[in-house]
């Protein structure tokens, strides 16, 4: 969630400053310029506790030891096999092992 209200700000910040320099009429290239280059600037000056709460999210979602969360097909593959396994019980799943190759 930090990620995503430190790009809103960091965008807001572009749209106002934007805004302001088509107002001055400084033209469409220039302002959308110089719009990034003084939200960035404002952002990195004033807004250091929300950049860092940004970055370690993003650390956190891409970094090798968190658990990745299953998504919604892999639930359902895990609620047949479940109920697979208790109508037949009989039935063995190992997916750990390796598939045999075929000669």
């Amino acid at each position: 969630m930090a990620f995503w209200k430190f790009t809103a700000l960091r965008l807001g910040l572009v749209a106002v400053f934007f805004a302001v320099c088509v107002w001055l009429r400084l033209g469409l290239v220039l302002s959308a310029i110089i719009g990034a280059v003084l939200a960035w600037c404002v952002t990195y000056l004033f807004f250091r506790e929300m950049r860092d709460n940004a970055a370690r999210t993003v650390q956190q979602r891409f970094h090798g030891d968190v658990p990745r969360t299953p998504n919604r097909v892999e639930r359902e593959d895990a609620g047949a096999e479940d109920s697979l396994l208790d109508a037949h019980p009989d039935v063995q799943i190992d997916s750990d092992r390796r598939p045999r190759e075929e000669k």
